[in-house]
């Protein structure tokens, strides 16, 4: 097998470009506050001069819009990971419990694409796989968007539901499990080589989500990785050889992803802790019966506004994380 291989002194310039692009991202989103903040203080302004109903309706809209937007440049000058700017693929994988876990999977993808839909970020399905009764079986999502793997990364990890199950008959209180596992989408900056004796190359049709075509040819691409028994899957594309593209770049994350923990393992900063789909492994609960709760076990932030969370409000989830992840880096 060929050891995944990475970048060398030819992509340097590369990387240099990408970090002027975030600096001067960083620069842009400062200038824009510090615009907004002045149109705030001109509305307060004449308002002191003279109040008025529409003046004061302005002036709490853009009240709003410049704590929000203050909240997001504070929350993306946490990010200093290699890859926290990179786009985000998030995976979903319920754990055992049949129809509910699988249920409680389809609850999750719907979280995550409200978030991603709040953010204006892009969200692209490449892999669907639908549950025996109801939700999904796995499902891997595409997310795009400045910042999304910085953001997304705090969710890595199995999440934990707590409610009265609507598929019993009997209405019992019932406990869920599903593995949420992010990784970076890697630039091409990054080289890793793959043996292609390695592989094992399957196809199939598509299911789920998709345009009509999706069912017709076996379009869709399943590779597993011998040596490590990775698999991926792409059905997101019309052609088969663009899924197999896809499913090859996934794979490369994954590899990139277990590399870095071999090199690294006390930072974990890409793989984070591998934990089994079950009791007290979970890094999250959402407890919607006999009370309402959503906590986060890391970080120990928690709020009562389950239906806000799973909604897609997981800002202040992202940001505790992130805050969390900067004091371990950092304990003195």
């Amino acid at each position: 097998m060929a050891e995944p291989g990475f970048w060398d002194d030819n992509n340097a310039a590369q990387k240099l470009i990408d970090e002027n692009n975030q600096l001067k991202a960083k620069y842009d989103r400062f200038n824009e506050l510090n615009s907004l903040q002045e149109d705030v203080a001109t509305l307060v302004d004449l308002y002191e001069e003279e109040p008025d109903d529409d003046i004061a309706e302005e002036l709490t809209s853009q009240l709003t819009q410049l704590q929000n937007n203050v909240d997001q440049y504070q929350l993306s000058l946490l990010l200093s990971g290699p890859y926290d700017h990179n786009n985000a693929i998030l995976e979903i994988h319920p754990g055992a419990g049949g129809t509910e876990s699988q249920d409680w999977g389809s609850m999750l993808l719907r979280m995550y694409t409200r978030w991603a839909e709040q953010h204006n970020f892009q969200v692209t399905t490449l892999d669907y796989q639908v549950g025996d009764v109801a939700g999904i079986d796995s499902v891997t999502l595409l997310i795009s968007g400045p910042d999304a793997y910085g953001y997304l990364r705090s969710e890595k990890g199995v999440h934990r539901l707590v409610r009265i199950s609507p598929f019993d008959s009997a209405s019992r209180r019932h406990t869920s499990f599903a593995s949420v596992d992010v990784m970076p989408e890697l630039n091409e900056d990054v080289k890793i080589e793959i043996n292609p004796d390695d592989l094992k190359v399957d196809v199939y049709r598509a299911s789920g989500a998709g345009g009509q075509h999706v069912n017709k040819t076996s379009s869709a691409v399943r590779i597993t990785h011998l040596p490590t028994g990775i698999v991926v899957a792409s059905q997101a594309q019309r052609s088969q050889l663009q899924n197999r593209e896809t499913a090859m770049n996934m794979l490369k994350s994954k590899l990139y992803e277990l590399e870095e923990q071999k090199k690294a393992e006390e930072k974990a900063a890409l793989q984070g802790e591998q934990l089994d789909i079950g009791w007290g492994s979970q890094i999250r609960s959402y407890v919607f019966h006999p009370y309402s709760m959503v906590k986060d076990h890391r970080t120990n932030y928690e709020t009562a506004n389950v239906n806000a969370v799973m909604d897609g409000d997981l800002d202040p989830f992202i940001n505790a994380f992130l805050q969390w992840q900067l004091q371990q880096d950092n304990p003195d």
